[in-house]
Order: C-alpha cells, then sequence, then structure tokens
C-alpha cells in the first residue's frame, strides 16, 4: 500500500513540480497545488497535518462524486470542500500503481499546457 513517501516520490518524478515547504508534504506545478496532505480540522481542536491521506485535484465534481461513492473506503470528502475539485483519499488502502494514475492525472490537470503534455 501507499504511503507520503510514495506520494513525494511520484510527484516529483513529474516535469517542473516545486515540494512546498510544510509539515506533511505540497506538491504544486505551474504554481498550483496537486497534491498535498490533509490538514484534517475538528471543531476546538488545533489544525493536524495527515500524511497518511492525500488531498489531490480531481478536475471537477463529477469526477469527485464518482471517487467518493464509487470508492468509499478509498476516497472521502468534507464540507470544507464542498464545491471544490478536491477529494481526500486514504493512502494505506490505495496500491501505488493507483496513487501514480491519481497523482499523474491531477498533475496534467494543474500543469501549463506546454508541459503537460510531456506525460
Amino acid at each position: 500500500m501507499a504511503d507520503a513517501g510514495d506520494v513525494r516520490r511520484l510527484a516529483l518524478a513529474l516535469p517542473q513540480v516545486v515540494e512546498i515547504d510544510s509539515d506533511g508534504f505540497d506538491f504544486r506545478v505551474g504554481n498550483k497545488g496537486f497534491v498535498w496532505s490533509y490538514p484534517e480540522r475538528q471543531p476546538g481542536r488545533p489544525r493536524v497535518i495527515r500524511t497518511d491521506i492525500a488531498v489531490l485535484y480531481v478536475g471537477d465534481e463529477a469526477e469527485k462524486q464518482a471517487l467518493v461513492l464509487g470508492e468509499p473506503e478509498l476516497f472521502f470528502t468534507t464540507a470544507g470542500y464542498d464545491g471544490l475539485p478536491l477529494v481526500m483519499a486514504r493512502l494505506d488502502r490505495l496500491s501505488v500503481p493507483r496513487l501514480n494514475e491519481l497523482v499523474t492525472d491531477a498533475w496534467r490537470m494543474r500543469a501549463p499546457e506546454d508541459i503537460s503534455g510531456l506525460v
């Protein structure tokens, strides 16, 4: 199963990816985030950076709902992400090949057009 090290390795293998300094992981391309650690917020408690959960850009609400409803054991969302094309993935339940597909797809959707066709 996948972990934060796999996220880092897969994201940094893609062209023009920058890792932003954080308590977990946070990757951008063309100054746009495409995968980062889940900043869990619970009422009355400080935010906790969860490196066992990745937030991934998925492009649109239809894709988000397909993942969340189709594979709820792997993917979820929270009220704080309502209306945003982002989904949370439980890394310890994802295979590395599936994580690679998700990270690469997120990168493609966020990368500038001149580099998105390179992978």
